[in-house]
Formats: structure tokens, C-alpha cells, sequence
């Protein structure tokens, strides 16, 4: 699959050839982030600091908080490596610091080790240096101690000229058990099939900015079909993971889905279909997803009420249960609760709802029969919805922020507050 890539500097996106001279500036970074987070992982490169020549952190920071994003460039010591895990990141690229020494002071899956590489030797500080290390000596060496490499081939990089498929290929037999990211000279979604083919991710820049290359052909490139009509079935979801329904994609509606945001499929009656353009019940596409087989996609969308289905229900297989009916429940009597009613007092008296959540919190503290856990749990998680549901905060909002702090390799000792 691809890996889209935002290199900065001076606070823009950029593209570069061979690592020296400015060949794009594609402006606004976090406008690029809000397209390239429909088709996964984003990596992040900050140019300056790789350079040694200022940084693009308070704008990383930003991009971390609204995409997935494996974040590189003038990282060299652990302190800042586990700033950007701290911070969000989902992997740190690391260059010249990626020793063993320096490694095993990390968590292997959250480490990603670039070597870039010119001519099969290994350069660093912004590829201004060479080191007098082979490539696939350095892979060896530290290839137990990383989840993944990054390999990029300077003179290639920036180009277009073609991806050197020998020379990848040679890597991955190299890496063990890491995954392989390749990047340089990739023009074709023909190239990005055959990488991933041989278990190899593309890192895409120069071609996509160019627009030689579309992100949607790229993205769908190792995606295959064995149906007459060349459709895949897609599984719908909302960002909780719940299935609301199965549509049929083509490659046009993924195109246009990617390119707008809205969720677009292909109906085998009518054609191109964005979902709510006539009932009103749209969806925010926020991921596309390839299976494992390649023959398969999950949209992944915030869907506007009533629902997904044609029945104003959020499933095919009717509403939610659980805590999603319990925030539809509360979304709607926030705004219809009668007057007088004991959810419209939640609702409109800050000091009842303060007091309730500290009430049931302490009740909760002090059960300890399984049935007591149980209902002083539900009633702590319905009062903590009201107070949710009175800000306009989601669920898949909590949850998100949850997986966040997930990422953090710093913990906070616990302590009472006073």
C-alpha cells in the first residue's frame, strides 16, 4: 500500500529533488493532511530540522492531533523521540540515531529506522553526508531492534524516473521480520502494485504532488477484483467500528470519495451514489481501507442522523445498542427534551449535573458486589454522557483521545489531586 508523504519546511509543504534544490511548494500542510488521512498513515519529515536549520514542531504537533502520522527528521536524541510518541505520533522515523544502543531504549513497534541511501550507501544529515556504510549492513545490524525500515533512494528521489524493483527487492529479503517502506523514483500505480507484491509499502511524494499520479490509482493499486463488473464490496462503518451496511465501490467512487470526503459508492443500479445527497443523511468519509486479500475495502465515516439505512435507522440491522443509543438518545432529547423533564434539568443546570457525577462516582468507588459495580457504573457512565452530550462531544471523540493517550510512553505517576 502507499504511504503519503508531507516533508516541511518553513512551515509548507515541499518537495524536493535529490534531497537539495525546492521542485514544488504545495503551501497549506494541514489542508494536504486532511485529504492524505483517507488512505491511512502519513509520513511527516521536518526538512529544517533534519538540516539542522530551525524546526516545523508546533506545526507536527498540529498534524499529529488530526492525522496518523509517523513523524522523522532531526530527531537524535531519546528525549525528543519520546516527545513525538508522547505526542501522538503512531512511529518515530529515526536516521542517524537509529544505533542499537539508542534503539533498545525504545519500543520496537513504534520505531521506524530510515536509512537513505545514494549510490547503496548510507548519508545523513539531510543526505549532505555520506557515512561509508552499506545499506544492507547497516539493515542487518539493527533489524531485530526496529518494526519497520524506510529505504530511500537519494539519486532516485524527487525524479519520477521509476522505482528500482532489484534493488528493493534486495532489501526485503534483508529486513527479516521488519516491514519495508521504499521511496524514490515511484511514478506508477503499476510500480506501487508490483512493490506490494513483494510485501513492500510505497512512500509517494513527488508524483502525487505533480499530479502524474492520482491518490486514489495509488492508494488502489494492489487492489484487485474477480467480479465481472470489477466492483468491490465495502464494508461501511462508523468510527466506532459499528458495521452500518455493505455498498460496492469502483474505482470512479473511490475517486470521488477521496477527492471530496463524502462517502461515494457505486450503486449497480444507478450509477455514482453519494450517500445522503437526497435524504440528507451524509457521511464524512474519514478512512478508506484495503483488506488483507486486497480484493475488499472498510469505508470508515461519521454518519449524519437518522442512520445509514433506507429504514432512518443507523444499521441495516436497525439502531445501535449500547452506549451508541444511549448518545443518539441523549443528542436528541438535548435538543427536544421537554421542559421540566429530568434530562432537560441535566441539561440546563450545571451545579445538578456536577453534583450527580460526583455523587455517582463516589457510589461507584464504594461497591463491591459484581450487581452494585454494575449499576452504579451505568449510572457514572449515563451522567458522564449527559455532561458529553451538553458540550456537542462524540463518543468516537472520548475514544479517540483514549487511543491517544495509548500512545504515550510517559505515564503520570496517579497521584491524588488536591
Amino acid at each position: 500500500m502507499i504511504v503519503p508523504c508531507i516533508d516541511l519546511s518553513r512551515g509548507h509543504a515541499v518537495q524536493l529533488v535529490g534531497g537539495e534544490s525546492v521542485k514544488i511548494d504545495a503551501g497549506d500542510p494541514i489542508a494536504i493532511a486532511e485529504r492524505f488521512r483517507r488512505v491511512g498513515d502519513i509520513a511527516v519529515v521536518d526538512i529544517d530540522a533534519a538540516r539542522g536549520d530551525g524546526d516545523n514542531a508546533d506545526l507536527i504537533r498540529e498534524l499529529v492531533r488530526i492525522a496518523p502520522c509517523r513523524v522523522g527528521g532531526g530527531i537524535r536524541d531519546l528525549d525528543t523521540a519520546k516527545a513525538w510518541l508522547d505526542a501522538g505520533a503512531t512511529k518515530v522515523v529515526l536516521g542517524t540515531c537509529a544505533t542499537p544502543e539508542f534503539l533498545r531504549e525504545l519500543p520496537r513497534d513504534r520505531c521506524v529506522a530510515a536509512l537513505d541511501a545514494r549510490d547503496g550507501e548510507v548519508v545523513v544529515a539531510g543526505w549532505r553526508e555520506r557515512t561509508g556504510h552499506d545499506v544492507f549492513e547497516r539493515m542487518r545490524e539493527i533489524r531485530g531492534l526496529v518494526s519497520e525500515f524506510l529505504v530511500t533512494q537519494v539519486e532516485r528521489e524527487g525524479r519520477m524516473v521509476g522505482a528500482d524493483l532489484e534493488f528493493a527487492t534486495r532489501l526485503r529479503e534483508t529486513c527479516g521480520d521488519a516491514k519495508l517502506t521504499f521511496a524514490g523514483g515511484i511514478r506508477t500505480a503499476e510500480e506501487i502494485a508490483e512493490l506490494d507484491s513483494l510485501g513492500i509499502d510505497a512512500q509517494v511524494g513527488m508524483a502525487i504532488y505533480s499530479e502524474s499520479l492520482d491518490l486514489a490509482d495509488a492508494f488502489l493499486a494492489p487492489v484487485h477484483s474477480d467480479r465481472n463488473d470489477g466492483l468491490w464490496p465495502t464494508v461501511v462503518t462508523d468510527e466506532r467500528g459499528v458495521a452500518l451496511g455493505l455498498c460496492w465501490s469502483s474505482r470512479e467512487s473511490v475517486r470521488e470519495a477521496i477527492r471530496s470526503g463524502r462517502g461515494t459508492y457505486q450503486s449497480r443500479r444507478r450509477g455514482l451514489w453519494v450517500k445522503g445527497e437526497s435524504s440528507g443523511a451524509t457521511q464524512e468519509l474519514v478512512r478508506i481501507e484495503a483488506d488483507c486479500d486486497r480484493d475488499a475495502l472498510r469505508f470508515t465515516v461519521r454518519q449524519a442522523p437518522p442512520g445509514f439505512c433506507h429504514n432512518a435507522t443507523h444499521t441495516c440491522w436497525g439502531d445501535t445498542t449500547g452506549l451508541d443509543r444511549l448518545q443518539a438518545t441523549l443528542s436528541n432529547r438535548r435538543q427536544h427534551a421537554p421542559q421540566g423533564s429530568y434530562t432537560r434539568r441535566l441539561f440546563d443546570d450545571g451545579s445538578l449535573l456536577e453534583a450527580k457525577l460526583v455523587e455517582e462516582a463516589r457510589e461507584l468507588s464504594e461497591a463491591r458486589e459484581r450487581a452494585d459495580v454494575v449499576h452504579e457504573a451505568a449510572d457514572v457512565i449515563y451522567f458522564a454522557s449527559v455532561a458529553m452530550a451538553r458540550a456537542g462531544v462524540s463518543l468516537a471523540e472520548v475514544e479517540r483521545e483514549l487511543d491517544r493517550r495509548s500512545l504515550r510512553l510517559t505515564r503520570r505517576g496517579g497521584e491524588r489531586k488536591s
